[in-house]
């Protein structure tokens, strides 16, 4: 029996659903190399952010807010839902209105904030973060070790540290650079369960359209 309970304990999934609002950390800003994504989901799912009319390349996946060890999500909140002209409004950062709706959904109720706050706060961290320029310079597909990808921003925000920026891959290719902030939107170390880097030597990189 206590082994069967010590196996359900170790099941439950790193994200505590329900918990207070306002209550966390530090947050973690995700950024989604857009051409990536399109490569191995989007394009499958006609995503208007794959759609040749744009030229994205870091869009923001969503600010996070983080426990130094797992995270809230779904947080019960009093705040009103936003409306379908603040998510269009995130979408020239986001790719998509659908995606800034989920983020507020399973992550914005977690900050304590207003939906209008919490997307102003989102733009302002994607703002302060400097995205390698080097990166929409590409004109064909690379393979790169993912540590090239972290160091690309290391170089580009010196104010960070290599503890607070970590890379994912996904399906070969990479995913997202994932970088921690304060409350304040400053430079912090990741916790553990966030600083996951990604060690593949040879992850796909597809340039901009």
């Amino acid at each position: 029996m206590r082994v069967l309970l010590i196996w359900m304990l170790l099941a439950l999934p790193s994200w505590a659903e329900g918990e207070k609002s306002g209550a966390f950390d530090y947050y973690v800003l995700s950024l989604s190399w857009s051409p990536n994504w399109c490569a191995y989901e989007g394009d499958a799912r006609d995503s208007d952010q794959c759609d040749a009319r744009h030229d994205h390349g870091w869009i923001m996946h969503g600010l996070w807010p983080q426990f130094h060890s797992g995270f809230p999500a779904y947080c019960p909140t009093n705040e009103r839902a936003p409306s379908r002209g603040m998510t269009a409004d995130m979408a020239d950062i986001m790719g998509t209105s659908g995606l800034a709706w989920h983020q507020w959904k399973k992550h914005g109720v977690c900050t304590g904030l207003s939906a209008s706050a919490y997307y102003a706060l989102s733009r302002e961290a994607y703002e302060r973060v400097v995205r390698p320029p080097v990166f929409r310079k590409l004109d064909k597909e690379v393979k790169v070790p993912a540590a090239v990808v972290e160091d690309a921003f290391l170089q580009s925000n010196p104010d960070m540290e290599a503890d607070g920026v970590t890379i994912t891959c996904r399906d070969g290719f990479i995913q997202e650079a994932r970088i921690c902030l304060s409350r304040d939107l400053s430079p912090v170390p990741c916790g553990q369960d966030v600083v996951r880097d990604c060690r593949a030597r040879d992850a796909r990189f597809t340039p901009v359209r």
